[in-house]
């Protein structure tokens, strides 16, 4: 898991392929059990917290995560759950900077705990 920590999310442009199921596979085993692969163009995960407070400072502090890398979830708040979903818009479908993105959300949930 800690490669992907390690790494930068990279500009991707249309035309580039998206990845092919396997390897898409290959990427949810480097991130937390918790993310859901859904139909090979995008990952999902819900949140549910205390209250709205604590959903509100999850995503501020996703959205540092998601600026330092240039790469934005697609983030849903109903009261006090958090649902947030990766996909590289671009090329319509997954790419290795969604899970980029996913396993550094997985590190600062695991900091946090």
């Amino acid at each position: 898991m800690d490669e992907l920590l390690n790494k930068k999310c990279k500009p991707c442009e249309g035309g580039t392929p998206p990845l092919s199921v396997e390897a898409a596979t290959g990427y949810l085993s480097q991130v937390g059990a918790e993310w859901i692969l859904e139909g090979n163009i995008e990952i999902k995960r819900n949140f549910k917290f205390k209250n709205f407070r604590g959903a509100i400072d999850f995503v501020n502090s996703i959205a540092d995560i998601a600026e330092n890398e240039n790469h934005h979830p697609d983030i849903i708040i109903n009261y006090n759950r958090v649902t947030l979903k990766l996909t590289t818009h671009a090329i319509k479908g997954l790419s290795e900077n969604d899970f980029i993105v996913a396993r550094k959300i997985d590190n600062l949930i695991a900091k946090s705990v």
